[in-house]
């Protein structure tokens, strides 16, 4: 994908950040599998659209708490340090990612 600054945060996630992401993560996985029983029994389109929007939705949330903690922690590390541009760099270029 690309050379990144690190390979671990700067700063641990703590449990409970990593309980909270694990749980989205999961209903999530949970929604998908619900989708393909949906596509599976046949079920009118729209209804699979909605679930699919809200996958969606639940992923974006998701990222954007990713993005929230990354830019706190590690970006604000890397300003202090001196890595500032090339931290703000690196986000923009994930950042467009969730634009696409």
């Amino acid at each position: 994908m690309g050379e990144y600054l690190h390979d671990q945060p700067i700063t641990p996630r703590t449990d409970s950040e990593k309980k909270a992401l694990l749980n989205r993560l999961k209903r999530i996985e949970g929604q998908v599998r619900g989708i393909q029983n949906m596509v599976e029994e046949d079920r009118y389109c729209v209804d699979v659209l909605v679930q699919l929007s809200a996958i969606n939705a639940a992923l974006k949330k998701v990222g954007f708490t990713m993005a929230e903690r990354h830019t706190k922690h590690c970006v604000s590390h890397a300003v202090k340090s001196g890595e500032g541009d090339a931290a703000i760099e690196e986000l923009m270029e994930v950042m467009k990612q969730f634009s696409k």
